[in-house]
């Protein structure tokens, strides 16, 4: 079964100093080249203040710069894995780094 693994990090992130970084992106690559075949796509996001949002009411189109809303914590990035079951793709996200600073959100992707 697939799951996507969502990436959530603190919207204060950007003030991790650059070993800080360094490490977490090593720890990332590590993870990722362990996984193999389970594995099926992954890619980390621009930040936060490059989003765009699309609202649609009332047939009116409003396109706004920036997220959605304010939040603690912003989406970073994703891992779509293939894993036998939740428990496995929770595993996979239990290793990954951002799960020590933030959290990942682990989601059945339907057929």
């Amino acid at each position: 079964m697939r799951y996507v693994l969502l990436a959530y990090e603190p919207a204060t992130a950007g003030e991790l100093s650059d070993e800080g970084w360094a490490a977490q992106v090593a720890d990332t690559v590590a993870l990722e080249a362990g996984l193999g075949d389970e594995l099926l796509a992954r890619e980390v996001l621009a930040d936060v203040d490059t989003a765009t949002t699309v609202r649609v009411r009332g047939g009116e189109v409003a396109v706004t710069d920036g997220p959605f809303a304010e939040t603690a914590e912003v989406l970073g990035g994703f891992l779509l894995v293939e894993a036998a079951d939740l428990d496995a793709a929770i595993a996979i996200a239990r290793r990954w780094p951002a799960a020590r600073s933030g959290s990942v959100e682990v989601r059945p992707v339907s057929a």
